[in-house]
């Protein structure tokens, strides 16, 4: 099995459930996706990358952040949001924003569900996040301090929540 990116890309209607989706919605930073890789390979979540991407799938830094592990995960890329969102109409889809009022705290993940985060410089769209209010979550942070966290910090905060609400399936 090849280590590169671009091997590990497969069609959505190819996965077995996986204990989480973690879907980055035009990531523009390649480290940023690569350590995001690297938390999938290591809890068994499915990365889905929403174009268009700020990068190559084959980029240099998203393969050094992702470091050998490539050949540990499965990635779905998905040529838009609108195309993203019809092909996951069956899955339940959490968005993560910091202009969303309810933490992620208060949400009762289940084993399959997607946690969308947008992209490093402008988020979700706004309009969807008003769609999907009974979805949208927030990390809670001191008001005024910064305007975000990194996007890899936030997914990991928000998925290993959801993991340990699921009993870390298949962690040890």
């Amino acid at each position: 099995m090849s280590g590169q990116p671009r091997d590990r890309v497969t069609e959505m209607l190819s996965l077995e459930v996986a204990p989480l989706h973690i879907v980055l919605v035009e990531p523009q930073i390649p480290p940023n996706t690569g350590n995001v890789a690297r938390l999938c390979a290591a809890t068994g979540c499915v990365l889905h990358l929403v174009r268009p991407l700020g990068f190559d799938i084959d980029d240099r830094e998203l393969k050094r952040a992702g470091l050998d592990y490539w050949h540990n995960l499965s990635v779905v890329v998905h040529e838009s949001l609108d195309a993203f969102w019809h092909s996951t109409a069956h899955k339940r889809r959490w968005l993560l924003s910091t202009r969303a009022h309810r933490p992620y705290t208060q949400a009762v993940f289940e084993h399959d569900d997607m946690l969308l985060f947008g992209k490093e410089t402008a988020g979700l769209p706004p309009a969807l996040l008003r769609e999907q209010e009974a979805f949208a979550l927030r990390i809670p942070m001191r008001a005024d301090a910064v305007r975000s966290l990194n996007l890899s910090t936030a997914v990991g905060i928000v998925a290993y929540a959801a993991l340990a609400q699921l009993g870390f399936p298949d962690l040890q």
